[in-house]
C-alpha cells in the first residue's frame, strides 16, 4: 500500500500578522498554554488575528535551543516563571536585575530562531 501525501492545513486563511518581538510572542505563547491548562480546545482562525504559528512552534524553538546548550535551566525558569506572570520583569516590582538579565538574553537567542522561521519581525 502506498503512502499518502502530507499536505499540512493551513492555520488560517486570514494573512498572517507575525510578532513584533520575541517578548510578544512568548507572552502569546504563555497565555496559550495556561489556556490549555484550563482545558480550552484550539480550533484554526479562532483567534482575532491569523498567527504565521502554532503555540507548539514556540515551544518547539525554546527546547531545540534548551538542547543545544544555548538556553540554560536558569533562562528557561526565568522565561516561565514571567511567563507565568505574563508580565515582563519589573525593577519596580521587586524583580532582580540578574532576572531582568536573563530574561533578555533568553529572548534575544529566541527571536534569533523565530526570525528566521517567520515568525517574529
Amino acid at each position: 500500500m502506498g503512502v499518502g501525501k502530507f499536505a499540512p492545513r493551513p492555520l488560517s486563511e486570514r494573512p498572517a500578522e507575525v510578532f513584533a518581538s520575541a517578548e510578544e510572542a512568548w507572552l502569546w505563547f504563555c497565555r496559550c498554554q495556561m489556556a490549555r491548562i484550563e482545558g480550552v480546545r484550539f480550533v484554526a482562525d479562532a483567534g482575532d488575528r491569523g498567527r504565521p504559528c502554532d503555540p507548539d512552534d514556540i515551544f518547539r524553538a525554546v527546547d531545540g535551543l534548551r538542547r543545544k546548550g544555548v538556553l540554560g535551566a536558569r533562562h528557561i525558569q526565568v522565561l516561565g516563571g514571567f511567563g507565568c506572570r505574563l508580565t515582563p520583569p519589573d525593577p519596580w516590582s521587586g524583580d532582580s536585575s540578574t532576572e531582568a538579565e536573563l530574561w533578555s538574553q533568553g529572548l534575544e537567542r529566541l527571536a534569533e530562531v523565530l526570525r528566521r522561521k517567520g515568525i517574529v519581525a
